[in-house]
């Protein structure tokens, strides 16, 4: 859920990077961190668990103007992939405006994306919001890996991506894919947004 600044005149959108362990998510926000200007972000937080870590920070993008005069700030977070967080998730989860799942495009990994995509649908229906609805943006990571361990966007899509939203082949370490993804679903955030605009 957006919060709205009438005082500074911004509006703060939560994006969640959701997937299996290792599948990325952290790699794409310290990706993304790295190369945005430092007067536009905020401090990196991580909070760490045993064996896995939630990652956020918040920026004010340069080029996805504005909605009825009002600036865009992003707040970038991402889950545990291991499933003994799901508490977490489900907590990282909530308020989200949009999400993007990161699978692992390794083919061994297949069964570990589905059930992380379940498992984020479940995690959406606790908090009363239905997938369907959610602005959501696929990316398969590690697609930089030998052809013959992993599989491709299409063979990805056909597996995970039901709704037919936009998916992105990804190479999160070295930047190929993560910037189109964060593009694509902030630009699914903001028109949904647009829709049901504060000042409308």
């Amino acid at each position: 859920m957006s919060l709205v600044n009438f005082t500074t005149r911004e509006i703060t959108c939560k994006i969640v990077y959701y997937g299996p362990g290792r599948s990325g998510k952290t790699t794409n926000l310290h990706y993304i961190y790295a190369r945005v200007p430092e007067t536009r972000r905020g401090r990196m937080v991580s909070l760490a668990t045993q064996t896995d870590r939630t990652l956020f920070f918040d920026f004010l993008p340069i080029d996805l103007g504005q909605i009825s005069g009002f600036s865009t700030r992003f707040q970038l977070y991402t889950v545990p992939g291991q499933v003994y967080y799901n508490a977490t998730r489900r907590l990282v989860l909530q308020g989200a405006d949009g999400v993007v799942f990161v699978g692992d495009s390794q083919a061994r990994q297949l069964d570990e994306n589905v059930e992380s995509l379940q498992n984020l649908q479940s995690n959406l229906l606790e908090h009363g919001v239905d997938v369907r609805t959610m602005p959501l943006v696929m990316q398969y990571n590690k697609q930089d890996l030998p052809r013959e361990l992993i599989l491709t966007q299409e063979d990805l899509d056909d597996a995970l991506n039901f709704r037919s939203v936009p998916s992105f082949a990804a190479d999160a370490l070295h930047g190929r894919g993560v910037f189109e993804t964060l593009k694509a679903i902030s630009e699914l955030v903001l028109k949904k947004l647009a829709a049901g605009s504060p000042a409308a």
